[in-house]
């Protein structure tokens, strides 16, 4: 089994960095080959420039590292993204990520009918979300429409043919005591850990 830890922090002392640690070290106990794609420490370009959005016309991929990217997750058997919540949405890594990556032809086509599309990906078993912010979860999903679950999960990841997604959400984290902090590390190490071979 192979998890690829897609990871977006440009500060390796955030809780994010530690939340990939957590990740990492839960799915090497549960017996998976580890891949983590560190988007800051690559300096991955997130910019769709005139020339991606034509090779997206024609379902031809041409930025190397995406198509570097894209083939690690056409081998995961479990799809990880970690990234901090900035303005109720993904930093422009992430962003540009799956702009570039989630590409026609790589990890999705489209049913005849070109109404729809289905997965690229038959390797792909689960995909976790993990995320931090400051806004409270209520006010999150409420006041500012809950961008995370209706963009990423359900208009990206979803749309795309990938079925089985699960998203933890760690909010008001500037607040979270020390204590709570642990616990949130403890959580996330014990569900990759569940993912056996």
């Amino acid at each position: 089994m192979k998890t690829v830890i897609v990871y977006n922090h440009p500060y390796n002392g955030s809780f994010c960095h530690a939340l990939l640690e957590s990740a990492q070290k839960g799915a090497e106990r549960a017996g998976h080959e580890v891949e983590i794609i560190d988007l800051d420490a690559d300096q991955f370009n997130p910019v769709m420039s005139g020339a991606d959005l034509l090779a997206f016309r024609e379902h031809k991929m041409i930025d190397s590292q995406a198509l570097h990217y894209a083939k690690a997750i056409q081998q995961a058997n479990h799809l990880v993204l970690i990234f901090p919540i900035w303005w109720e949405l993904m930093p422009a890594m992430m962003k540009g990520f799956i702009d570039k990556v989630i590409f026609p032809g790589s990890t999705y086509t489209y049913t005849k009918s070109g109404y729809r599309m289905k997965t690229l990906l038959p390797n792909l078993q689960t995909t976790t979300v993990v995320t931090t912010m400051n806004t409270p979860k209520v006010m999150y999903t409420t006041v500012y429409g809950n961008a995370i679950k209706k963009a990423l999960i359900q208009g990206t990841l979803k749309k795309s043919g990938i079925k089985k997604v699960k998203w933890l959400s760690f909010n008001m984290v500037k607040n979270s005591s020390s204590e709570t902090r642990t616990k949130w590390l403890k959580q996330v190490e014990q569900t990759f850990t569940k993912n056996k071979r």
